[in-house]
């Protein structure tokens, strides 16, 4: 094959590698910004030239041969380096552009995330954001993600992160709850008590808490088998079940901030520390890379100023 022939397939075998890491057809287009057909299409004029099958269809999956992978390995790096090598050369300007792709959990976006974006794409007008609203832990990379936003004690060592803010967990009630059912006093007590707590599958329904303030050496932890009328997997919904009576809730200080400062709930054994349940940081995530785009680098600062200076007032 001459080498003429050979460079009209160059993006040929960049949909290969994509569709390889995809394993789909339709996610591989959506990633690419053409129609499933032309995907398709390309695949098969790529095989043709090749004279091999590069891609083994089913009726539930894709995966690419040992030829297509081969394939797929032996180009995979250049394309990725190419494709660093113009993003730098594109953000060489000094004004942060382009879409970003960000994923956070529903609660902590809703609540902390969304209220900071309109100041920031004022600020930077040319840059646009798909925010994607799940509690699902999805694949970065992957997906497609520029930036994600994770509730986490630590992040996956295979990503760059930025640490944004610091965040802890409460036990909050409403007053009348407390006033029906008393006040606990010591963490045993929480047995006795309604008890809402985040839903986990597999998860046996159980609080641990640790003295707060610690003294030179760990203090022991008190794991408290609970119970309760309801359980979710949303911390807004626990927080609703807790502000109309249905028991003692543990939430993440973001979801409880604003109905404690408006004395709808109150904080309960305030001298013990929930540990375990929800991540002590928040972090901007994103696959590695030596590039850093400006639009996230920017992003990144402006949700740190802004969740530092909500989360500490």
């Amino acid at each position: 094959m001459d080498m003429r022939r050979i460079e009209t397939l160059w993006s040929h075998v960049h949909w290969l590698c994509v569709l390889g890491t995809l394993g789909s057809f339709t996610a591989a287009a959506q990633r690419l910004g053409v129609s499933k057909a032309a995907m398709s299409q390309r695949i098969s004029e790529l095989e043709r030239a090749a004279g091999v099958p590069l891609v083994l269809r089913t009726t539930r999956s894709v995966r690419l041969t040992e030829a297509g992978q081969q394939l797929a390995d032996a180009t995979g790096g250049a394309f990725e380096a190419i494709g660093t090598a113009f993003a730098g050369i594109k953000d060489l300007a000094a004004t942060p552009r382009g879409r970003l792709r960000l994923t956070a959990p529903v609660a902590l976006a809703r609540q902390q995330i969304v209220p900071l974006l309109p100041a920031f794409l004022r600020a930077h007008p040319e840059v646009h954001i798909d925010l994607d609203l799940s509690d699902r832990l999805v694949p970065l990379a992957q997906e497609g993600y520029d930036l994600a936003i994770r509730h986490t004690h630590a992040p996956p060592e295979t990503h760059a992160a930025w640490a944004l803010c610091a965040t802890r967990s409460l036990l909050v009630a409403s007053r009348a709850y407390l006033r029906r059912r008393g006040t606990p006093t010591l963490p045993e007590d929480l047995a006795r008590h309604d008890c809402l707590h985040y839903l986990r599958p597999g998860d046996a329904p159980a609080w641990q808490l640790a003295p707060a303030q610690a003294g030179a050496e760990p203090a022991p932890k008190l794991t408290i088998p609970i119970s309760g009328p309801f359980a979710a997997n949303n911390s807004e919904a626990l927080r609703e079940a807790a502000l109309a009576g249905l028991g003692i809730a543990l939430l993440p200080d973001f979801s409880a901030q604003a109905a404690l400062r408006a004395g709808k709930l109150v904080a309960v054994l305030p001298a013990w520390q929930p540990v375990g349940s929800f991540g002590e940081q928040l972090y901007a995530i994103r696959p590695y890379s030596p590039y850093v785009p400006r639009a996230v680098q920017a992003l990144v600062a402006h949700l740190r100023s802004g969740l530092q200076a909500g989360f500490g007032a």
